[in-house]
């Protein structure tokens, strides 16, 4: 079917948006409540579901939390079977990191132990990107003979290490348990080719925790994702789009960056988000629009912040529509109740309007209203093939 799809593919000019307001999905705190989305007071969203089909998507299969690499890319129309990507390399692209063939890299969070060796905070109290650099450069001091490590931050209390060396693999077991209470794990290799990198993992480890230990809060290490550059077709040669990525935490602009997309820099927050938009808009004709708080905020366990984070958002859809794209897609690429702290499984509500579709007919964006919607439930990877027929830039099938 995929490549029925990109035989059937044309180029024009209309322009695609889509609007990603990471782990939008949520839970009520109650039986009988709300979820965050549906209690936000979001009077431009639902005017634009009244408009629009409606449905929930599901980036991974049924009951399967997705991470946030796989949820984007099935956002961009691949499978995340197929082209499974680690942490560590969608955070070193995030920070334009030129990783070579070989190299393996891992996400890192510092975090915060305490004298029993057991982690009591996995992000070390949020510290700000500025003293994350700074730790970076404590962990340049780190010497493994026959591998050469790299540590560059990223943003907040997360970073990226990157090992260089010969025979290195990324097959290697994460430390993180993702749970507070209880010591990391060890770095353990996953095959024989993990051996070597395991092992300077180790001893990057015992160093880290060395350097750091007068650094409290930010006195210990986690490690996800270990991973080597994959090779991903791009959009332009996939789907024939010149695509844009208007991002301001770094790990999206990475996700980008692997599929193709021009990553704009030095976007901060909404504001500017909005003001490169309006610049760049006669340029591209699929622009990526990620909003990450309400994400963090679901983290967080803050069902109000979360619920602000929305409504913020809700503020600014009046300023997309007035750049009149031709399709426009909101939704997240995951769901992050505040209810569990943590990204779950549940099915993620989302809208597309364009000039050619049945509207719902809906008044709320919300999960259950999108769950009411006419598409109901589909695969995350079937939104950019809407999107795309609704551009007209689908050919028809067969005679």
């Amino acid at each position: 079917m995929e490549n029925v799809l990109q035989s059937l593919i044309v180029e024009n000019d209309k322009k695609i948006l889509l609007l990603v307001m990471d782990g939008l999905g949520g839970l009520p705190l109650t039986s009988d409540g709300l979820t965050e989305l549906e209690t936000a007071k979001t009077p431009a969203l639902d005017e634009l579901a009244k408009n629009a089909e409606c449905g929930l998507h599901i980036p991974i299969d049924y009951g399967i939390a997705p991470g946030s690499a796989p949820g984007h890319l099935a956002l961009f129309g691949y499978n995340p079977f197929d082209y499974p990507i680690g942490r560590g390399v969608v955070a070193a692209m995030g920070i334009g990191f030129p990783m070579k063939a070989g190299d393996v890299a891992a996400r890192l969070n510092f975090a915060s132990r305490d004298d029993a060796g057991n982690i009591t905070d996995r992000r070390a109290g949020r510290i700000p990107t500025e003293q994350c650099a700074k730790l970076c450069e404590v962990l340049g001091k780190v010497n493994i003979p026959g591998v050469e490590v790299l540590v560059r931050p990223v943003k907040d209390y997360r970073a990226c290490v990157v090992f260089r060396g010969r025979d290195l693999s990324d097959h290697v077991a994460d430390t993180d348990t993702q749970k507070t209470g209880v010591p990391p794990l060890d770095p353990e290799p996953t095959s024989e080719k993990g051996n070597k990198t395991a092992e300077a993992a180790k001893e990057f480890v015992k160093q880290a925790l060395a350097l750091l230990k007068d650094h409290h809060p930010a006195n210990a290490v986690l490690m996800r994702g270990f991973a080597e550059l994959p090779h991903i077709p791009l959009m332009k040669d996939r789907f024939k789009l010149k695509a844009a990525a208007v991002a301001v935490y770094p790990d999206y602009k990475g996700v980008s960056r692997l599929v193709g997309m021009d990553v704009i820099e030095d976007v901060p927050d909404l504001e500017a988000q909005i003001a490169t938009l309006n610049r760049i808009w006669k340029d591209h004709n699929f622009f990526f629009v990620h909003h990450k708080y309400t994400d963090s905020k679901g983290e967080d366990g803050d069902f109000q912040a979360k619920v602000a984070e929305i409504e913020k958002v809700d503020k600014v859809i009046p300023r997309l529509l007035a750049l009149k794209p031709d399709v426009i897609i909101v939704t997240g690429d995951h769901s992050t109740p505040a209810k569990m702290k943590a990204h779950s499984s549940h099915p993620i509500p989302f809208l597309i309007r364009a000039e050619c579709i049945r509207p719902d007919g809906l008044t709320r964006f919300g999960e259950r209203d999108c769950g009411k919607g006419s598409w109901g439930i589909v695969p995350t990877t079937k939104l950019i093939q809407l999107a795309l027929a609704y551009s007209d830039k689908v050919l028809k099938f067969g005679a």
